[in-house]
């Protein structure tokens, strides 16, 4: 109950997880097999529709790909590209130019050189004319960008694609590549085919105890043994020892950004935004330096947080407080409106439902030795 009331977002996804959980039981992996697959349901209010049923590790892949399509910072994920790749679906206009300002003088709208034509052959007007044709342009103007604003469809073609949902995207990134040519070229010139990449996260001390959630995805997803073993063989896939020591992690003062391999343990590690109950995975947010460079903060694993932009730009504004815990990861410190009990939170929503219930007792019992003075913690400065 506790759990449901402080986070209750991220509870209400463990709880159906662990039903669903519940009801699937030991199911062999015969079973399984014989159970996924693509099917068909047929045509439904003018749409075909299928159902796509696959394995966990087979899951990671498709959540991958749409981390990917759903960037808008990727080229996979360009928001023009996939616009213009969706047009050869549709048959809509497809536009070559950001905007009109762009286009050369044959591809202006043909009224745009009419009322070009027309003033050549008029001669100047006076001043008073001038003013009075300007004023009733403005008044003009005004008028269209008004119906503008009332009919969508008149909206700039960048503007309504973001607006479009997520699931319309991930279809237009899948049948690209699924058009793709054999060289691997995409359908349209301004998109790039996505490349998922997949890591996964073991767990050493549950492997050693069987326990079944000792293989984790970045994105949440739990593997059998089987399917993380046969994952690792394949390419592509990348393990991430947490605590390791074959990568440099640590890069104290010698550089300000940090390096591939620790953003990619950060991502990991953390799986998306530190603020409790926010789902904004870890590839649409960004690493902050829990110590603040420019006041002598180190490039170390250690010191680094992970916020969407949101959380980023509000933790530095001070509406909610990162705390660093020795030996653990970065913990939240609400605001006293947003949290009277002022308790130590971790955002459980990318977790496991066993995850999880890890996370909160760690929480609480970080909390309760924080109050009783038995262990020192760093509120970090916004």
């Amino acid at each position: 109950m506790a759990f449901m009331h402080a986070e209750p977002k991220s509870a209400r996804k463990h709880i159906s997880a662990m039903v669903a959980e519940v009801k699937a039981g030991q199911r062999p992996l015969k079973a399984l097999l014989e159970s996924i697959g693509i099917f068909k349901k047929g045509l439904r209010q003018g749409l075909i529709e299928y159902v796509l049923r696959v394995l966990p590790s087979q899951a990671a892949y498709i959540e991958a790909f749409f981390a990917s399509i759903d960037n808008p910072a990727t080229v996979a994920g360009n928001r023009e590209g996939l616009k213009d790749a969706e047009a050869q679906f549709t048959g809509a206009q497809v536009n070559e130019w950001g905007d009109e300002a762009s286009m050369p003088d044959w591809a202006q709208p043909e009224a745009e050189h009419e009322e070009s034509a027309d003033d050549s052959q008029h001669p100047a007007t006076s001043d008073a004319e001038a003013t009075q044709s300007s004023s009733q342009e403005t008044t003009a103007e005004d008028s269209s960008e008004a119906e503008a604003d009332e009919q969508p469809e008149h909206r700039t073609a960048s503007a309504s694609w973001e607006d479009l949902k997520p699931e319309r995207r991930r279809l237009v990134g899948l049948m690209t590549l699924l058009m793709s040519d054999r060289t691997g070229s995409p359908p349209h010139r301004k998109l790039a085919l996505a490349t998922p990449q997949v890591s996964i996260i073991l767990n050493y001390e549950k492997m050693l105890a069987q326990a079944k959630d000792f293989a984790v995805t970045s994105s949440g997803i739990q593997l059998s043994a089987g399917e993380a073993r046969a994952a690792l063989c394949n390419s592509g896939i990348y393990p991430v020892v947490l605590n390791g020591k074959s990568l440099p992690l640590d890069l104290g003062r010698t550089q300000r950004l940090y390096s591939k391999a620790q953003r990619r343990a950060i991502r990991a590690a953390y799986r998306g935004c530190s603020y409790p109950g926010c789902s904004m995975p870890a590839e649409r947010c960004e690493i902050d330096h829990l110590d603040a460079w420019e006041k002598g903060g180190r490039t170390d694993i250690k010191s680094a947080g992970l916020s969407c932009l949101i959380h980023h730009t509000g933790r530095h504004c001070g509406l909610f407080h990162a705390v660093k815990i020795p030996g653990s990861r970065p913990m939240v410190l609400l605001s006293p409106e947003l949290d009277p009990e002022q308790k130590l939170r971790i955002n459980t929503y990318f977790m496991t439902p066993a995850e999880a219930l890890e996370a909160q007792a760690l929480a609480d019992e970080t909390t309760a030795k924080w109050r009783a003075g038995q262990l020192e913690v760093e509120i970090v400065d916004p």
